[in-house]
């Protein structure tokens, strides 16, 4: 039997779950709540949430990554970026990886420096390791959008977690009889050194002491598909040329399945930076299942955008917060030993 016709017999969450998104959108119409009582009544709630849940279902934005130092712009742009910046003017790692340049070997330049900082080094901060000590001993399962890989880095079970919208450490082909992503590691640290980088004494590229680096890779490093040849992009979901690849659908299949096994039981939604880009792949779910199921808590937390429906008020925690100093703020160092 063919991967195709046994991928009919798998449920696929994503699509689920966007309905569930879509339904939302027609279920709430009393306006939006911060939630109830103080900052610590409400982290007294989610203690005990975290702490008596049967299950936890973790939805992780980009507001996650930058609490944990991925930041896109600044400092941390100017370090990796500031000849680009010179060169085209733009001031943001987002709006360089949609720069027209002209030619595939700057091209590459930049986004083979874009994916090393934000997918092969660790975030600045641990906020990920002390999220996963949260939960780690709970039945937990993540959906992201994030395509940073920092789950992984930080512990959490590969089998636990569904990467949305695709993953900086993978390359498709552009050709689309090609079913099959591709890992891009040793790739990218060959187009640093192209570029110039050298290695510290912990492995890690930086620019060298002339602190002069190329804006192009060599020709022969132009990323190809290694089936056939054919031109590559990101995997990364902008439009639906995006591969769902095997992988992809059985992270699918399994988010479905483990919402379908806790329906009824006392589940946690804990939404974490989840902004306004994407609210139909995981803010609205959390709010309709929140709803459907009496059980069900519904937590954000996210830095000035805390809110949930009015309908689900009184089941609700909403924490506007930074996550890495709500984690890690002195007052709680004691207080998640759940």
């Amino acid at each position: 039997m063919t991967t195709a016709k046994i991928r009919l017999f798998q449920p696929n969450g994503y699509q689920e779950t966007i309905k569930k998104g879509l339904s939302a959108i027609h279920s709430f119409n009393s306006g939006m709540s911060l939630g109830k009582d103080d900052d610590t009544e409400q982290l007294d709630r989610l203690k005990e949430e975290i702490k008596t849940a049967d299950a936890i279902v973790i939805g992780a934005g980009a507001g996650l990554s930058t609490s944990a130092g991925f930041t896109y712009s600044g400092d941390r742009f100017k370090k990796w970026f500031s000849d680009f910046e010179g060169k085209y003017g733009f001031q943001d790692m987002y709006s360089g990886g949609f720069y027209p340049y002209k030619t595939k070997e700057e091209f590459w330049a930049y986004w083979s420096r874009y994916i090393y900082i934000n997918r092969y080094l660790d975030a600045p901060k641990d906020t990920y390791t002390k999220l996963y000590n949260l939960v780690k001993d709970k039945d937990y399962f993540v959906i992201t959008t994030n395509v940073d890989h920092c789950f992984q880095k930080a512990g959490f079970d590969k089998k636990r977690l569904f990467y949305t919208q695709g993953d900086y450490g993978l390359f498709q082909s552009l050709n689309p009889a090609i079913r099959k992503n591709f890992d891009n590691e040793d790739w990218v640290m060959n187009a640093m050194k192209s570029q110039g980088f050298v290695k510290d004494g912990n492995g890690i590229f930086a620019i060298p002491s002339g602190g002069v680096v190329r804006m192009e890779i060599d020709s022969s490093l132009i990323p190809k598909c290694p089936i056939d040849g054919s031109d590559v992009t990101m995997n990364l979901r902008s439009d639906d040329t995006f591969l769902e690849d095997g992988g992809w659908h059985r992270a699918s299949a399994a988010y479905s399945d483990f919402l379908r096994r806790h329906e009824n039981l006392h589940v946690l939604f804990l939404e974490l930076g989840v902004g306004s880009n994407t609210p139909v792949i995981i803010k609205y779910p959390f709010w309709q299942m929140t709803m459907e199921n009496e059980k069900a808590t519904y937590a954000c937390l996210n830095y000035k955008e805390a809110y949930c429906p009015r309908e689900i008020e009184d089941r609700s925690v909403c924490i506007n917060c930074d996550i890495d100093e709500l984690l890690d703020n002195h007052r709680w160092r004691d207080y998640w030993k759940l």
